[in-house]
């Protein structure tokens, strides 16, 4: 029996799930059922099931991203999507990431049913081929991708403050080993590669202005000790701060 995870934020839309569908004739059984995207996550992850089906317009929860976290952590794992969002573009986004089926609410029970047959269909088929959960086997890598380019778009606009891998990784909805393990893969860089880079940059546009102390740019761009700053902004800039700003003078 495949084991299943409803996630919906109506209570009536998960009762009607639970009870309407014969799960057991379909070779499925619920394994739970969560009320928000945060809990569904949470669900997902301790109870490892085989098909997902959940709402992607919830309260505090970028659909996408749950999207893409989940797949790029559990590829094996079937989605099928009941929304009342109707946007195109949306929707092709969700596909590409690897869900199966993109349903609108009202949702007729036939068109529900399908989504199942194909989920189970497609779990049958992986199960005889024995395939090993490679983030990259389906899709391209397209939802790792999608999760790092969310995280570095965070990370562009948070770098000048205190931020750490945890920070991103919370704001894309995977673990702190998980996003480290995808910036590598798709950036090959580390997450301290990129955000040490990411503020050396701002800390060269500060640099121009010669009324800021190099003190002062440090702590602009995140640093608290200008000592940590120094070491950090050579490394990446091939100069201190200090020569860096000799050589603006010159030109």
């Amino acid at each position: 029996m495949y084991r299943v995870v409803l996630v919906d934020d109506e209570q009536i839309i998960l009762n009607g799930l639970s009870r309407t569908v014969p799960w057991a004739d379909m070779g499925c059984t619920v394994a739970g059922t969560a009320g928000n995207g945060e809990e569904g996550l949470r669900l997902v992850r301790v109870l490892r099931p085989d098909i997902l089906v959940t709402d992607i317009r919830m309260p505090n929860m970028d659909g996408l991203s749950m999207i893409a976290a989940l797949r790029s952590e559990f590829p094996r794992l079937q989605i099928a999507v009941l929304t009342a969002f109707r946007d195109f573009e949306y929707a092709q986004t969700a596909l590409n990431l690897g869900v199966c089926r993109y349903l609108l609410k009202p949702s007729r029970l036939d068109e529900l049913y399908e989504a199942i047959r194909t989920m189970t269909g497609r779990l049958d088929a992986l199960n005889p081929r024995g395939e090993a959960e490679d983030p990259e086997a389906e899709n391209g890598g397209s939802a790792g991708n999608f999760v790092v380019r969310k995280a570095l778009e965070y990370m562009e606009a948070h770098c000048t403050e205190r931020l750490s891998l945890g920070d991103v990784a919370a704001h894309v909805y995977v673990s702190q080993w998980h996003l480290s393990k995808l910036i590598n893969r798709h950036a090959n860089q580390s997450f301290f590669d990129l955000l040490g880079s990411m503020r050396t940059e701002r800390a060269k546009a500060l640099l121009s202005d010669s009324r800021l102390r190099i003190h002062d740019v440090a702590e602009q761009v995140g640093y608290a000790d200008v000592g940590h700053f120094t070491k950090s902004f050579k490394r990446f800039a091939g100069a201190t701060p200090g020569e860096y700003r000799e050589r603006l003078g010159r030109l």
